[in-house]
């Protein structure tokens, strides 16, 4: 069985905020770019940790025995998720910005003078501040733009942009704000070949389809939990060999070792432990729905090969439901969309679509929808390179509608029709 509208409806019931209802109206939740909603299991295995082990680690005591446990299997967890070759790859902190801005740090400290970073305007800041930090070290950070016809990246710069003083190559795996899925694999060849490592920001692109960073043969790559269903925690991937190799900014008594070195202060134990919920809930989903779409993926097993199938499930019903998304607001007149249009492109974007609208700032906009319980955001979404190139920071950026498998033709045809109908 595939993710049909039976399949959706069931799994739509596991989720507890999409129960709710203002005004006597259902919600509608087109928020997910900014955060997702948080899938049952997520929140009744915090409250169980909270109730059955809350304690620091690497204590003698049981309370802090089961926290380590929590820990390690919050790193299995999440290199099942990402594939991952082992489980010490794993860095855990508050947040994909904090993370990267940790990483920058310590790569900062095996720079020269002269050497190069390239990022690219069409992604997050969190991807890009945490880089340009290290001018103040000496470091040249190199930007790489994009086409703003389709917001996709100039592969053709990327490629002469890097270069044999190239040390670092920051990019998403899909921009935030227009949802455009870079060729990461492509980007990491380019980087490699020069001597230069490879970070990708693959935040946005998480909740959408599957991610194997030895396929993909990346460096580093981060992602934070609460855009795929579950708590606010940042997870970082990163090749072991790499970080041991890194410095880290640590306390004394941290480990000298990956992780751990990487990892400053307390963990947000219980976060780990809905992290690893919110793996096993896509896991099941490819259990219960993915069976045409394990095939795909013969070469994993267990739960590495139930989240291949669930993701590619969710990938294929939520390339369907953008189609429909994206040929309604083309009628809707005075609206454009930033970014890939063409159904027959659609593997090159994620279900997140942008626009403004005639007569109408985003803000506005946001503000409309919500009096009809449909949740969106406006701004630039801290992807402000993106609306400064596009020429509209001045304008309050864009109105962005982001679907997650959870999403319906039913609530696509509700926000359609409200947009339409918006007096102007």
């Amino acid at each position: 069985m595939s993710l049909e509208p039976r399949a959706i409806s069931a799994l739509r019931a596991e989720f507890p905020a999409l129960q709710q209802t203002a005004n006597g109206r259902p919600l509608i939740f087109f928020d997910g770019p900014g955060g997702t909603q948080v899938h049952g299991t997520v929140i009744e295995a915090m409250g169980r940790y909270l109730t059955e082990a809350n304690s620091n680690a690497h204590g003698a005591f049981l309370y802090s025995r089961r926290t380590d446990e929590t820990v390690g299997a919050a790193r299995q967890a999440l290199a099942d998720f990402v594939n991952a070759s082992r489980p010490d790859e794993i860095v855990f902190g508050a947040n994909m910005t904090t993370l990267t801005f940790t990483l920058s740090r310590a790569v900062g400290r095996t720079l020269n003078p002269g050497d190069e970073i390239v990022v690219s305007r069409l992604d997050h800041d969190g991807d890009i501040a945490p880089w340009l930090a290290l001018q103040e070290h000496g470091a040249v950070v190199r930007f790489v733009d994009f086409d703003p016809a389709d917001c996709t990246l100039d592969m053709a710069e990327m490629e002469a942009t890097i270069n044999s003083r190239t040390r670092l190559v920051a990019v998403g795996y899909a921009s935030n704000a227009v949802g455009t899925i870079n060729d990461v694999r492509r980007i990491g060849e380019m980087a490699h070949a020069a001597g230069a490592w490879i970070y990708v920001d693959a935040v946005h692109y998480a909740p959408h389809g599957p991610i194997d960073v030895q396929a993909i043969d990346c460096d580093f790559l981060v992602c934070s939990t609460y855009k795929f269903f579950g708590p606010h925690l940042g997870a970082l991937y990163g090749r072991y060999e790499v970080l041991d190799a890194l410095p880290a900014y640590k306390v004394r008594p941290a480990p000298e070792e990956p992780p751990g070195k990487f990892e400053t202060g307390t963990g947000n134990f219980e976060a780990q432990a809905g992290a690893t919920a919110a793996v096993d809930y896509l896991a099941s989903v490819g259990r219960r729905f993915g069976g045409e779409f394990a095939q795909r993926y013969p070469e994993f097993q267990g739960r590495r090969g139930e989240l291949k199938a669930g993701l590619a499930a969710i990938r294929a019903y939520e390339r369907g439901l953008c189609g429909r998304m994206v040929a309604g607001l083309g009628e809707i007149q005075g609206l454009r969309i930033y970014g890939i249009t063409d159904p027959a492109r659609f593997d090159e974007r994620v279900p997140t679509v942008s626009f403004p609208l005639d007569g109408l700032t985003p803000n506005q906009v946001a503000r409309r929808l919500d009096e009809a319980n449909i949740f969106v955001w406006d701004g630039n979404f801290y992807a402000l390179a993106v609306t400064e190139r596009l020429g509209l920071e001045e304008h309050g950026g864009l109105v962005r509608v982001g679907l997650a498998h959870y999403s319906t033709a039913e609530e696509v045809d509700t926000l359609l029709n409200v947009l339409a109908d918006m007096p102007r």
